[in-house]
């Protein structure tokens, strides 16, 4: 689990209850049924209505994937497996990489590295892995427009639930009695709406993005890597130009100069 994304949602949690219940008010004060029907439904339904089904369905799916650390997307893990295959193809040449290469877990770098040893020139090999990270980035820009379109749609929806309720209330305004009812659904489905965009879809639109850029900067390092070895490059000299996709304070013990001869 991403503790920071867990804790970021239960802490938004506990600061709206102890902005409620610090104020001496009920909880019940703030659950209003109609309100939730209008703001959480009508949202819902705005944005079922801008997918497909299974892009709602595979959306929905990403909640959990944003409450999980992200695997397989350190650059650090990467580098270090490109610079034993630098060492291997420079000691016994590329074909002693089919092996290796085919008990790669990253099927990125898996068809990578096959490709290299296929004999694939390296215009091709780029071509064909900048190609499969572009068709990625699609998908996951596409899960993340869903959540940005409910966060978009909650706001709007807690906007015409208010409508709703001036419109009770001012129609009752011979009746005292039914204005402070009125006025109460009208500011829920409000409230409700900006808890829909600010606490939970915002933060996993963002969630989905971050984890996104983590996983194309590791397969940017993968793809030169791959070049590197393919073009027989020293692994001293590809150890150095990979660390420069890391922060400083990262390149400490990658590789560890273990360059070729």
């Amino acid at each position: 689990m991403d503790l920071a994304t867990v804790i970021g949602v239960a802490l938004g949690a506990v600061m709206i209850l102890f902005g409620i219940i610090s104020a001496g008010a009920s909880l019940m004060t703030f659950v209003d049924i109609p309100s939730v029907v209008i703001t959480l439904g009508g949202s819902i339904s705005s944005t079922l209505t801008s997918f497909k089904v299974n892009d709602v369905v595979t959306g929905l799916k990403c909640f959990g994937v944003a409450m999980k650390e992200p695997s397989g997307v350190d650059p650090t893990d990467v580098i270090k497996q490109i610079l034993e295959m630098a060492n291997l193809a420079r000691k016994e040449g590329l074909l002693a990489l089919e092996e290796s290469g085919r008990n790669l877990e990253d099927e990125f770098l898996r068809k990578g590295i096959m490709l290299v040893v296929d004999g694939t020139e390296a215009d091709l090999v780029r071509a064909i892995l900048e190609t499969d990270m572009d068709a990625t980035e699609a998908r996951h820009k596409k899960y993340k427009a869903f959540w940005d379109k409910w966060g978009e749609m909650g706001p709007a929806w807690g906007m015409i639930g208010t409508l709703v309720g001036l419109v009770n209330m001012l129609k009752n305004l011979s009746d005292p009695s039914t204005i402070g009812p009125s006025m109460a659904v009208a500011l829920l489905t409000t409230l409700y709406g900006s808890m829909i965009a600010n606490w939970i879809t915002g933060p996993i639109a963002a969630k989905l993005e971050l984890d996104n850029t983590l996983e194309m900067a590791y397969r940017t390092v993968g793809i030169e890597g791959l070049l590197s070895i393919q073009a027989g490059e020293n692994p001293r000299v590809i150890e150095e130009k990979l660390k420069c996709f890391l922060a400083p304070n990262a390149r400490d013990g990658v590789g560890e100069g273990g360059g070729g001869e």
